[in-house]
């Protein structure tokens, strides 16, 4: 049998429980352990620590069993909500965490609204009644996806924005339009 580097929860499921710290990490662990306890958990899955360790062992490469075991995990959750990743009628949006065996400062931020694209904004727009929401957090996905993943520089974004915000007379980003 593959090694099971993936595990869900929330929905009706728990892959684990709080005793599973140094594997799911402890966010992985805690989630789990609300489901378990049947608390209101929106679903989700986690990658274990190990999946962390073999990419480093492994030349950089992730485990071969991975990808199908993350496909599942998404069909899964796709069939928990009722939507789709990448649809642009009905998106599904993830969020990714870091979730340490040990709170690490420094680690990987988190990056929210992950299947947000041209497409599937609108979509959102639609489903939400509310394009400025819709627009607005694709814009933060943007930024936060370049930041934490690309690695580039936060400023940049902030001072385009900034200028933007000043350009238009406004003193806060919730004062943006869905035009801007």
């Amino acid at each position: 049998m593959a090694k099971q580097w993936v595990y869900g929860f929330g929905g009706g499921e728990s892959g684990g429980d709080s005793s599973m710290k140094a594997l799911l990490g402890g966010k992985g662990a805690n989630l789990a352990e609300m489901s378990r306890l049947g608390l209101p958990v929106p679903p989700g899955f986690t990658l274990t620590t190990e999946v962390c360790t073999a990419f480093y062992a492994n030349k950089r490469a992730y485990p071969p069993e991975l990808a199908g075991q993350v496909e599942a995990a998404l069909a899964s959750l796709e069939a928990k909500t009722a939507k789709k990743f990448g649809d642009p009628a009905n998106p599904l949006l993830v969020s990714v965490r870091s979730g340490a065996r040990a709170s690490m400062p420094g680690m990987m931020d988190t990056v929210l609204n992950l299947g947000l694209n041209d497409e599937t904004v609108e979509g959102l727009a639609k489903l939400s009644g509310d394009a400025r929401f819709a627009y607005d957090s694709y814009r933060r996905f943007i930024q936060m996806y370049s930041n934490v993943v690309l690695e580039l520089e936060h400023g940049a974004f902030e001072e385009d924005l900034g200028a933007h915000k000043d350009f238009q007379g406004y003193r806060s980003d919730v004062e943006m339009q869905a035009d801007d």
